[in-house]
């Protein structure tokens, strides 16, 4: 039908960039010139200057009319291109709105209702001497990397083959005129992946593990302390699980002037000054196995804080060096009694661990005394069986050697480890083991915590990186993003945060970015979410 004679039909637009009708939450497009829209009827070219409008948005949601020109796309009556009157691309890091009302096809249909859309332009990420054109070489991009597991040995280090990768990436970090601040959210040394059989420390201490650590990854080292001794840089440190040890002093002797973000011992958070409404943090805080444990201190008569994880980590270490052999012994069996609530958690305890240890097996039996600790007052040699729950033939008791009360000090450990919102215990068991449990963590610890400010949220530790979006109670836009590993064998591995605060007053939108560097030095986004009005 003719659209001249269809005046009742309603006219509809398509884009050519995705819309969000929300201020607060607008589509993120790459950089780009100029507009197209496609509609679904001739138009009536009279009514398309004053119908069609463009706007930048403000931090107060002020909207300043842009200059721009429509133009039609060839001889179409349907399609439309819009630009800047002076022909340039729409600024990066700025939020827009299109604005669509009162334009009719030429048989008089109009839109059923005014469009009125929002979309923010992403920044053309690099970290060149050159920089981002865009931020006027300014420095303000805060840079997030973790779980780079340095070893002291390359025969089973995580990282060996990314190694000059990390250093290119930590060379141009040091150079790009953008970068503000680099933080390590955890891992940084790995002083758990070692062989059972392995003593940490080779007869020495852990200041000298670390040390050794350094001069095994001197490159990498090296890296680090240029960025800090050139000063144009803040560089931070954040400790994980694997550096869960290892202290202020450890990590000074190493990289001398490095900013450290520590609250309980094995744990810290932290925020960028411009940026508060930001935490930072490695994330094994909320993990019931990962997460600083007293609860073997009747055994080492020291304030040790190793939680289970390590135990399970360094079997696990023995696993790959082994290739994951076949294993010959049967686990004992452990059955759910009727002992009341906390035998029942045991169990579950017990089941988690059947699982883990299942798919680690080792050639050592379970009984076999092999595990060489030396740390944190353990001075023993342990078995598998001493980390496993067993139960007690005459009482069907579910009892366990090491971490005896794990279950019963839950509550207590989290207010020691100054965990915001508590976790149930069930939930810690079953889930504290998955990714995805410490990604919830961001929206229960504070997106959704009424007394928390915060709108972004980094972790690290589950070596999975990803960006996930959510709305808090006021409707406001969060960002939680994983930052991922650097380890060499990993799905996903070279994996680092960007987040860039709003340029100006006059630009709303901060930006929160997952990247990935390549061994050529190629970066590659993996998503990027514009979050509005961060203060």
């Amino acid at each position: 039908m003719d659209s001249k004679n269809n005046s009742s039909s309603l006219l509809s637009v398509k884009t050519d960039i995705p819309f969000s009708d929300k201020i607060g939450d607008p589509a993120l497009i790459n950089s780009k010139g100029s507009l197209n829209l496609v509609f679904n009827n001739d138009l009536d070219l009279d009514t398309v200057s004053d119908g069609i409008k463009l706007f930048k948005i403000t931090s107060d949601n002020t909207e300043i009319e842009e200059d721009i020109i429509v133009d039609k796309i060839g001889n179409s009556l349907k399609a439309l291109n819009i630009s800047r009157s002076d022909n340039s691309k729409f600024t990066e890091g700025d939020e827009y709105k299109l604005s669509i009302s009162n334009i009719r096809s030429l048989g008089g249909a109009s839109l059923k209702e005014d469009f009125n859309n929002y979309f923010a332009i992403d920044y053309t990420f690099n970290l060149d001497m050159d920089g981002i054109s865009d931020l006027n070489n300014e420095r303000s991009l805060v840079v997030c990397i973790s779980d780079i597991h340095l070893g002291a040995n390359d025969s089973y280090s995580e990282i060996t083959k990314n190694r000059e990768a990390l250093v290119n990436f930590l060379n141009q970090i040091r150079t790009s005129p953008n970068v503000k601040e680099l933080i390590i959210v955890g891992d940084l040394i790995d002083e758990w992946f070692i062989p059972m059989n392995l003593e940490t420390f080779n007869g020495k201490t852990q200041r000298d593990f670390v040390k050794s650590v350094a001069f095994n990854n001197k490159p990498v080292i090296d890296a680090f302390n240029n960025i800090i001794n050139d000063n144009n840089v803040k560089v931070t440190y954040v400790p994980g699980n694997h550096d869960i040890l290892i202290d202020y002093d450890d990590i000074q002797s190493i990289m001398p002037g490095v900013n450290q973000a520590r609250d309980v011992k094995g744990l810290g958070s932290y925020t960028p000054k411009d940026i508060p409404e930001t935490i930072i943090e490695h994330g094994h805080r909320y993990n019931f196995y990962c997460a600083p444990d007293p609860s073997n201190r009747h055994i080492t008569q020291s304030d040790s804080i190793l939680p289970p994880g390590y135990f399970f980590t360094r079997m696990a270490t023995s696993s790959v060096v082994q290739g994951r052999p076949k294993r010959d012994e049967d686990l004992p069996v452990v059955t759910k009694n009727e002992l009341g609530t906390d035998q029942y958690r045991y169990f579950l305890y017990w089941n988690v661990w059947k699982g883990l240890v299942t798919d680690f097996p080792v050639h050592e039996g379970l009984d076999e005394k092999i595990i060489n600790t030396n740390l944190d007052g353990f001075t023993d040699y342990y078995a598998i069986n001493d980390f496993l729950p067993y139960q007690e033939s005459e009482n069907d008791i579910i009892k366990t050697n090491l971490f005896d009360g794990i279950i019963e000090n839950w509550d207590e450990r989290q207010d020691n480890n100054l965990v915001p919102v508590k976790i149930p215990i069930e939930d810690a068991v079953l889930r504290g083991a998955l990714a995805s449990f410490l990604d919830d963590q961001s929206n229960v610890q504070f997106f959704n915590n009424p007394v928390s400010d915060k709108r972004i949220v980094i972790f690290g530790h589950s070596h999975e990186a990803r960006i996930i979006t959510s709305l808090n109670e006021k409707q406001e836009k969060n960002v939680y993003v994983n930052s991922g590993t650097w380890i060499d064998k990993n799905k996903c591995t070279m994996t680092f945060v960007v987040i860039t605060p709003q340029k100006s007053n006059e630009s709303a939108p901060s930006y929160v970015s997952l990247y990935q560097y390549s061994q050529d030095g190629e970066i590659k986004k993996l998503g990027s979410q514009a979050v509005i009005n961060i203060k």
